[in-house]
């Protein structure tokens, strides 16, 4: 450790997310171990004192606090991680970045394209390093699928659609707001699961597929009204709990785009599909370890979908974990995030997706919101995506 340079993490919230991307953390020296940066858990921040000081004993932080300013004020804090609801991104952030500190953030990056831009403002003027969690880039059959298209083997690229179907809302008794369902509360997030569900297979479809250019959406609340925990009253639900939207890519392919929280049977399904003029990928979360991949450019009688098992040390990140034919799971593409986060800052690249790579996101996001509401075809105003 001696030889290593310590960047001093300050976490602000201390839920799910605070727990993976701590369990990242913990793991980057043990699995990346010639890296010159490595993390010390310097402080955690919970606005309840018996949380954080639970957090802290739990998880090996040196220091607590119960405001989040007083993490970026502190000297002994060179980079501060946001896992807080998504309305308070953009104040946290922004602070941040005035004070000089690295800044990983949650996804999204903000409720809105206005609150995002200052953000992208901030960190950019002060020159920081940035990057917000989109981590299914890093699940290795997912990045192969990165590695595939840019090769070129797919051709030109027709189709591109992704879904991500949920089911833990349809309990009409569900409040909306507070610590455990602030994803309901429209205040807090921003929106339903376009911010939320379809945000990861927007910003990964650009990654794949480069910038998205118009959109035509339509949107769903099926539970109108919800007691608020606030209040204990009940009030208009203001997020959508259903979306499916239509595109353009700027590469002239189609995109279509569904999620929803209203899927009876489904946890987590996130499944990708692209197709193009010599062969087609898709991937699936519950099985995120294979990629199935198909080429016209086999002999016809063997011609069919292959499964390839993304386990061996020639694919990416594998070369880190453990025997061919074993497998790693949800977790890990934190710890991968984490890693090139901190290779980013010995090699003084970018660790993406930045934030204004997420700013692009961002903008799809308000777009399918806006066209749904006013039953229309919306331009995203996409400018620049990462380069495919």
């Amino acid at each position: 450790m001696s030889n290593k340079k310590q960047i001093r993490v300050g976490l602000i919230g201390t839920g799910l997310m605070g727990r993976i991307h701590t369990n990242g953390y913990k793991r980057l020296a043990d699995f990346f171990p010639e890296y010159e940066y490595v993390p010390v858990l310097q402080a955690c921040c919970s606005r309840r004192e018996a949380n954080a000081k639970a957090f802290m004993e739990r998880w090996g932080y040196a220091s607590y606090e119960t405001d989040w300013r007083r993490i970026i004020e502190r000297d002994d804090i060179d980079a501060v991680d946001i896992c807080t609801p998504n309305d308070t991104h953009a104040e946290i952030a922004i602070a941040a970045a005035k004070a000089g500190k690295m800044i990983l953030c949650e996804k999204p990056l903000a409720r809105t394209v206005a609150e995002a831009e200052g953000m992208v403002k901030a960190v950019e003027e002060a020159g920081v390093q940035n990057t917000v969690w989109y981590n299914y880039r890093r699940i290795p059959a997912v990045t192969l699928a990165k590695n595939i298209v840019s090769s070129g083997k797919l051709g030109k690229i027709f189709h591109y659609r992704a879904n991500f179907l949920q089911d833990w809302t349809i309990n009409p008794e569900l409040p909306q707001g507070g610590d455990g369902l602030w994803r309901l509360d429209v205040d807090s997030a921003g929106s339903g699961v376009t911010g939320d569900l379809l945000a990861h297979c927007i910003d990964t479809a650009m990654w794949l597929n480069g910038g998205i250019k118009d959109v035509s959406a339509m949107t769903e609340t099926f539970v109108k009204e919800r007691v608020h925990v606030g209040s204990g009253e009940k009030q208009k639900v203001g997020i959508d709990d259903a979306c499916i939207f239509h595109c353009h890519f700027e590469n002239g392919s189609l995109g279509l785009f569904e999620a929803t929280r209203y899927a009876r049977g489904h946890k987590a399904l996130y499944t990708l599909e692209i197709n193009g003029e010599h062969a087609s990928i898709r991937w699936d979360l519950h099985d995120m370890n294979r990629l199935e991949y198909f080429d016209h450019s086999d002999e016809g009688k063997v011609r069919g979908w292959r499964s390839i098992h993304i386990t061996d040390g020639d694919h990416p990140y594998m070369n880190r974990w453990w025997i061919p034919g074993t497998s790693i799971g949800y977790e890990h593409s934190f710890i991968h995030q984490v890693a090139d986060f901190f290779y980013s800052l010995q090699s003084g690249e970018p660790c993406h997706p930045t934030f204004r790579d997420a700013f692009e996101t961002q903008k799809v996001c308000e777009a399918v919101l806006d066209s749904a509401r006013d039953r229309a075809w919306k331009d995203t105003g996409v400018e620049w995506v990462e380069k495919v």
